[in-house]
């Protein structure tokens, strides 16, 4: 595309409302069967990340750092922040999301940073859920008199392990330029996408039309966990073929002398798969029939 990724802006709006809406995509939720347009975008495209967005709707990088946090730790979310920003008791920027958030969020509220930083070690590394810190009862009274209030010290008690805000702030700076690309240059993302990420690519299904897609997605769906595991691997592909479809994008008939052996090729009239996404055809078999 020319553009470096380095180069996109991490405060564009209509990436950022990929993260709770297909607007920006040109589709309806109906279209795609998502409420959200973040399929095929790294740490937030699974459904168990989808949903995290659909229970906290993001509109700030700051939101999507806290929520890459969440799916992360271990008991974190589940059973904990979920509930309590279901029940309205706190908000995505009040929960425990980062390690870091406990030990900076006691020191604004007056501990000693020493205690601060010993409590949030014992939190993350799940010593205090275990029962094995034993100056916890001492840590909870510390706590308490500085006004810390009784969910978050309950919060505290549930966490298994915790993920540092600066990994999460990597994972979300790159995810978010994945999805600037995939708003902004369509083509060049679903092409990238399907060269590097589809190992479960099969054109004899999704070269056809959305149709042939839609059938295949609904024949998975219904097989439930008896659907095999090629089958249970492909379905990702096949929503983010789907969407592809819906957005105006139709993949080009294969050809001896205009396809790659591995690579798919965006051109203009759409994109053409290469000759190893033929079943049976191995990466091997393709690479000689083009040198040939």
């Amino acid at each position: 595309t020319g553009v470096a990724p380095t180069d996109v802006p991490l405060d564009d709006k209509e990436t950022m409302s990929i993260f709770s809406s297909t607007k920006a995509l040109g589709v309806t939720p109906e279209q795609i069967h998502s409420e959200v347009g973040t399929y095929g975008i790294p740490e937030y495209g699974t459904k168990f990340a989808r949903g995290m967005l659909l229970d906290t709707h993001p509109t700030t990088f700051d939101e999507l750092i806290r929520i890459s946090g969440l799916s992360h730790g271990t008991d974190v979310w589940l059973g904990n922040a979920q509930s309590l920003i279901e029940q309205g008791i706190v908000t995505l920027q009040q929960a425990i999301c980062c390690r870091d958030d406990i030990m900076i969020y006691l020191i604004k509220k007056g501990l000693p940073p020493n205690d601060s930083f010993k409590i949030m070690e014992s939190v993350r590394k799940g010593k205090v859920a275990k029962g094995k810190e034993p100056k916890w009862e001492q840590y909870k009274e510390l706590m308490k008199e500085h006004d810390v209030p009784e969910w978050y010290i309950k919060s505290c008690e549930k966490i298994k392990y915790m993920f540092p805000k600066a990994h999460a702030a990597a994972y979300v700076t790159n995810a978010f330029r994945i999805a600037w690309f995939k708003v902004h240059e369509p083509k060049a993302y679903y092409t990238a996408y399907f060269t590097i990420r589809a190992d479960e690519f099969d054109s004899d299904i999704m070269c056809h039309g959305k149709e042939k897609v839609l059938n295949k997605m609904k024949e998975i769906d219904l097989a439930g966990n008896s659907a095999t595991t090629k089958d249970k691997n492909m379905y990702a592909i096949l929503e983010l073929v789907l969407e592809m479809y819906e957005r105006g994008i139709n993949f080009l008939p294969m050809d001896l002398y205009k396809s790659h052996s591995t690579k798919f090729i965006a051109e203009e009239d759409g994109i053409r798969p290469p000759l190893n996404s033929i079943p049976g055809l191995g990466t091997v078999a393709a690479e000689s029939i083009v040198k040939a």
